[in-house]
């Protein structure tokens, strides 16, 4: 067995998604939950975390994995290592760098960084839906993952920030659920509907026209032809987009970097599983904004539009919501 820490450091990171200083954060926090191994045929901890970090930065099959010279192991040892492994990150480290922005302080600052790149005011985060493709799951329940572009998935609901830092996931959806039944569904709703009603304002957040409008969450306008009525609304509809467009590079690079996400790999375990496995890519994605690794641009892959869910919500005549939005065009238009 090789060590894979003997790589150089831009083949460690092209190899394993991760810097050598990220790999050793992780490692100790697997090291200490999984113990001291005892025995010649034990599986060392850096051998376990080398074999899921390839798993997720290349794609689904574990007999591929299995055979890499930094986790060479049989199939059904890989299957126990990636499912330690896996548990250990979900618990351990998805909560600690997965947090949505709760405190004054924080709001103001991805406000302002919102603000300083498009002029859209009030923003703490963008939220989109994106399909991340699943084995047929039991019969019984088939029908509730096969979505509308024709194959099974996970719809799954992201939020991110200025810097593109995963503030929030939900997972657990099938993919024929869309994004307005998700988040009308979904803790996120009440939480910033709580806070609306006790007074706070001038905070929302982006969505597209997939979801519904409500005083936190803006989406563009529309007609009953489906486009803006004037020429504000077609300008606002331009900024909001643009502002939007955070959400939709998070999405490509989350899938470019972690390829197990992708459609073309399809992700072979039971939709619960693999929601954890999402949850713990998301998590990834954040700590290599955290250690500074760098994203290269030649490894991002255009997005197929069957990645994204793009349906269109119906637009609300609720004239308290309408107005909302209307200030807001006012103020940047």
């Amino acid at each position: 067995m090789s060590n894979p820490l003997d790589l150089p450091h831009d083949a460690f990171v092209k190899y394993f998604r991760i810097s050598k200083n990220l790999f050793k954060y992780l490692l100790n926090i697997v090291e200490h939950k999984l113990g001291v191994t005892v025995g010649s045929s034990s599986v060392l901890p850096i051998t376990k975390l080398s074999a899921a970090l390839r798993f997720f930065a290349e794609g689904s099959y574990q007999k591929g994995v299995g055979n890499d010279v930094f986790a060479g192991m049989a199939q059904p040892t890989l299957s126990k290592t990636l499912a330690s492994v896996i548990d250990i990150l979900e618990t351990q480290v998805c909560p600690m760098v997965i947090q949505f922005p709760m405190q004054d302080a924080e709001k103001d600052a991805i406000k302002l960084g919102f603000y300083e790149k498009t002029g859209f005011p009030g923003v703490i985060g963008c939220v989109d839906g994106t399909h991340v493709r699943i084995f047929p799951p039991p019969a019984d329940v088939q029908h509730l993952y096969y979505n509308r572009k024709g194959f099974h998935s996970l719809n799954v609901m992201l939020v991110c920030d200025h810097k593109q830092r995963i503030r929030y996931v939900d997972a657990n959806n099938p993919g024929a659920n869309h994004d307005s039944f998700i988040w009308n569904s979904n803790p996120l709703d009440g939480v910033l509907n709580a806070k609306y009603e006790n007074g706070e304002r001038n905070t929302w957040l982006l969505g597209d026209a997939g979801y519904p409008l409500k005083p936190y969450l803006i989406t563009p306008f529309r007609s009953s032809t489906g486009v803006p009525s004037s020429p504000m609304q077609t300008k606002f509809n331009e900024i909001h987009s643009k502002t939007r467009l955070i959400i939709e590079r998070t999405v490509g690079v989350l899938k470019s970097v972690f390829r197990c996400t992708l459609g073309a790999r399809q992700l072979h375990y039971k939709p619960e599983k693999a929601a954890r496995i999402v949850n713990v890519c998301c998590a990834l994605h954040n700590l290599r904004i955290q250690f500074n690794v760098p994203v290269d641009e030649r490894d991002l892959l255009p997005m197929n539009n069957n990645e994204i869910e793009n349906a269109t919500f119906k637009e609300v005549n609720d004239m308290s919501v309408n107005d909302i939005r209307q200030e807001i065009m006012n103020s940047i238009v």
